[in-house]
């Protein structure tokens, strides 16, 4: 894959159970840009992360999505991942039975073409370069996907998952939430390690804190299941200073929950 990574949604609409939770969303990404999105919770953040990346619990109603001129929404989930699309999730699956080690070779190989598989060798290499980049004990690489992990140590997996397939757009759904100052200094080393042109971020969080360690291009609030306001860093801080009531009151916005999904 060549070019400059960009991701393009146009007027999104999601419902889960026939309830409608993204409500019209717009937002475009470009290889080299950190995005983050902000908003109080139920307004549709994590819904939005889980419908780019195909959960099937979710039912895309209108709109498009698209992938470095793809229709990403006529993707299988594999597909997106083999594009180069890469979900950090808020709360990570354990996978028991399968090394972390097993785990990332097979999805870096799954991503080549066919018979340029990564010999062991050279991945066993690169993962504990990126090990120890993270301050992960070598141990991990043996341990089963996430099974007994910590919170922090969970989230500096999905980096070090992130670091090794290097994905052309990262999607992070909360990988602050839960993490002490320590481990949120290196989760946010990982992230600010891989920025290049070849890779566009979307950060979701609820706290500035995060983005004084990952500092973004834009800011968007997402209320109501769509994007109110964009900004840049300063409009994060501002929310900080503020909360949410003044974009509420600016807008004439009543009732910013649009259902039970972040």
């Amino acid at each position: 894959m060549a070019g400059t990574p960009h991701l393009k949604i146009e007027n999104l609409r999601v419902s889960i159970d026939e309830k409608e939770i993204l409500t019209g969303l717009n937002l475009e990404i470009k290889g080299g840009e950190v995005h983050a999105i902000m908003g109080p919770n139920g307004t549709g953040k994590s819904t939005l992360a889980s419908s780019l990346m195909g959960h099937p619990k979710y039912t895309v109603t209108e709109g498009s999505v698209t992938f470095d001129n793809e229709d990403l929404l006529d993707m299988d989930v594999d597909e997106r991942a083999r594009k180069g699309l890469f979900l950090a999730m808020q709360y990570p699956s354990e996978i028991s039975g399968v090394t972390n080690a097993d785990f990332l070779r097979s999805a870096l190989n799954a991503r080549q073409e066919e018979g340029k598989d990564i010999s062991l060798i050279k991945f066993i290499r690169q993962m504990d370069k990126q090990m120890e980049f993270l301050n992960m004990d070598e141990s991990f690489s043996h341990r089963y996907v996430n099974e007994g992990f910590s919170g922090g140590e969970k989230k500096r997996n999905e980096i070090l998952q992130m670091m090794i397939l290097k994905p052309r757009i990262a999607i992070l759904d909360e990988i602050d939430s839960g993490l002490d100052i320590d481990a949120l200094k290196v989760v946010a080393k990982g992230v600010n390690e891989l920025r290049s042109p070849e890779m566009g971020v979307l950060m979701i969080t609820h706290y500035q804190r995060l983005l004084n360690y990952i500092k973004p291009d834009f800011v968007h609030v997402m209320m109501q299941g769509r994007i109110v306001k964009s900004g840049g860093p300063e409009l994060a801080e501002k929310l900080e200073a503020n909360g949410y009531d003044w974009v509420k009151e600016e807008l004439g916005i009543k009732d910013e929950t649009v259902g039970a999904e972040a």
